[in-house]
């Protein structure tokens, strides 16, 4: 292990730093909703005076059991700042809307791309390991209160193409976006952030529709030095998403979404790089229904999730994705608060990404690579059991098992099976 294993970010430190003084403070640790506390009676006021804050520091610690490419453990963390002003009630007015700014920090490293070789993340946290904004965002209502907007510097997964119940996994797989979506177009999830906005109309209390349009700019998505410049030069288009939420209600509630989106990007083709595609595309279909509700605690039931995704398969490596899984909460009467989750997930290469990798194989006089690539499933398939532990109320612990079958389906590469083992440790700050 290496001696920098557990070595924090500056802004992790002067976060936990504040919060050791608060702490001291502190009559009943166990029971308060946050680490650090009411501030001696400031958090509140804050709040009553329309500025809530809010801080959340998770950790995926993952180690390969068998298989792979090499034995091992990896750390990856992130700390979360952020306020939301309400501007209704520090101006005591009607529509004045909220602001929002959030902050981001990532450190660690990656089992998936140290140990497995693998495409589809073990630990969700990491990427993109630097302080960034990742939110500077304006949201009103307009006209009528169904009618909402916000504009703004934003991850457009916060609102688009997710499902809450996803988190109950480590896996980047499955939390909380496909990730076919970032995978294949300049679809953007959290901490990357995009310049936009959004329009969302809830026609009732079942219905509701929402678009927005944000800039595509990798440049700004991949770079430290852009990290609180979203007006960078390196645009190469726009991406439109459209959704449409269903949400029943009733014993046995549930939420369906089914979305498409258009990136107007000129991107290379895979099956002939010297020429590009005008746009790119994708399409979603997402589920989430409770099976079961306990009659006797409303926290504890079991929900059914499902996802289908498709891409365009001229510009996409990803082109189809399909998970499915189940979430039971409140397992016992005795821990209504803690979770089990096992799901399922399948990935399936572009097949004129695997074809592209098999002619660079060959065109290099690799030819034992380029058959043992043409023998390759083309799918990377994972499955994940994890069971989330609410030891405070600010306090969760989620050991996870994951087995990836053909962890080298989108490297092309020969690599064997793996058992993956970690566990995500989670602090409301």
């Amino acid at each position: 292990m290496k001696r920098h294993f557990f070595l924090f970010s500056p802004l992790a430190c002067s976060l936990l730093f504040c919060s050791w003084g608060a702490l001291a403070q502190t009559a009943d640790l166990l029971q308060q909703d946050t680490l650090t506390g009411d501030w001696g009676g400031a958090r509140t006021d804050l709040n009553n005076a329309g500025v809530n804050m809010t801080g959340e520091y998770t950790s995926e610690t993952a180690g390969v059991l068998h298989g792979g490419e090499r034995y091992g453990t990896r750390y990856a963390q992130q700390i979360r700042i952020g306020a939301t002003f309400d501007l209704n009630k520090m101006f005591s007015a009607e529509h004045a809307g909220t602001f929002q700014i959030t902050l981001n920090d990532r450190r660690g490293r990656s089992v998936s791309e140290d140990l497995v070789g693998n495409r589809l993340p073990a630990q969700e946290v990491y990427g993109g390991l630097y302080t960034r904004l990742s939110e500077f965002s304006y949201a009103i209502t307009l006209f009528t209160p169904n009618l909402k907007i916000k504009l703004g510097l934003m991850a457009m997964g916060n609102d688009f193409g997710g499902m809450s119940i996803l988190t109950n996994f480590m896996n980047a797989g499955f939390c909380a976006h496909p990730l076919s979506m970032s995978g294949g177009s300049g679809w953007g999830n959290y901490p990357n952030a995009h310049l936009g906005g959004e329009l969302r109309y809830d026609i009732n209390d079942q219905w509701a529709v929402q678009a927005a349009i944000f800039n595509v700019n990798p440049r700004v998505n991949g770079a430290p030095s852009k990290a609180f410049k979203p007006f960078s030069s390196g645009t190469t288009g726009a991406i439109a998403p459209v959704e449409v939420i269903y949400t029943h209600h009733g014993e046995l509630p549930g939420q369906y979404k089914v979305g498409y989106y258009y990136d107007s990007s000129d991107v290379a083709r895979i099956d002939d790089s010297s020429h590009k595609a005008s746009g790119r595309y994708g399409a979603y279909v997402l589920a989430d229904q409770t099976l079961w509700q306990s009659d006797r605690l409303s926290a504890r039931n079991l929900h059914v999730f499902g996802q289908w995704t498709t891409t365009d398969k001229e510009t996409s490596p990803f082109r189809h994705w399909y998970s499915a899984g189940f979430v039971l909460n409140g397992p016992f009467e005795s821990r209504p608060h803690d979770a089990i989750a096992i799901g399922y997930g399948r990935a399936e290469y572009n097949k004129d990404s695997r074809q592209a990798d098999i002619g660079a194989w060959r065109q290099s006089g690799d030819f034992t690579a380029a058959a043992n690539a043409d023998s390759l499933d083309r799918a990377e398939q994972l499955v994940e059991l994890t069971y989330t532990l609410q030891a405070t109320p600010w306090l969760s612990l989620r050991p996870s098992v994951q087995y990836i079958k053909e962890p080298g389906a989108f490297s092309s590469k020969a690599i064997k099976d793996a058992w993956v083992a970690g566990i995500q440790v989670k602090v409301k700050l």
